[in-house]
């Protein structure tokens, strides 16, 4: 494969994933409506399936989310905050996503949702640790604080999985699209078959 694919592949897919941590601004903008409707869970399982150097998807996932929360922070505070008391749990989350999405190895509805549905689990499960997250302070740090973080997330997670769903179905239906039309898109792998 020619340099000129790899980049030109590479540019699109980073492309594709900092067109869609753009739309989080729209959940900003109603936050009790779009509370958790983003496209993270999606970003995550998108560069994990298609970054072959997965390298590559750990890191333009994990920068460009990084970045995205930097301005939502800001929106929301009007500070620069760079680290939160939940950082590394929702970072760890998202890791996980990443590589859940490159076990996806052919993109269809079934797989991609199981990915999806499997993500918003490990996002759930980890970002509501009361002794790793924001609610820290909200629930006391035992298995019966965390039950309770885990019931009162259930909205919000719910509101993930409707998100993974549309940007999944945007991102995922996208890139193959324009893959079957555009074969410098393609992996090495598929060129191959």
């Amino acid at each position: 494969m020619s340099l000129k694919k790899i980049n030109t592949r590479t540019i699109v897919l980073i492309l594709m994933i900092i067109a869609a941590a753009a739309m989080r601004l729209v959940s900003y903008k109603f936050p009790y409506l779009l509370s958790n409707f983003t496209p993270v869970g999606a970003i995550a399982l998108f560069g994990g399936a298609y970054f072959t150097d997965k390298w590559k998807a750990y890191l333009v996932v994990l920068l460009t989310l990084f970045a995205s929360d930097i301005l939502i922070n800001y929106l929301y505070t009007s500070k620069w905050v760079l680290w939160y008391g939940g950082s590394f749990g929702v970072y760890l989350a998202f890791a996980i996503m990443v590589f859940i999405g490159s076990l996806i190895k052919k993109a269809n509805i079934a797989n991609v949702g199981i990915a999806s549905l499997a993500s918003v689990c490990v996002h759930w499960l980890i970002t509501d640790m009361p002794w790793l997250s924001d609610a820290g302070s909200l629930y006391p740090h035992t298995l019966a604080g965390y039950g309770q973080s885990l019931v009162a997330a259930i909205p919000f997670e719910r509101n993930m999985v409707l998100g993974d769903i549309v940007f999944c179905a945007i991102l995922f239906g996208g890139f193959e699209l324009a893959k079957s039309k555009y074969s410098i898109l393609r992996s090495k792998r598929e060129l191959a078959v």
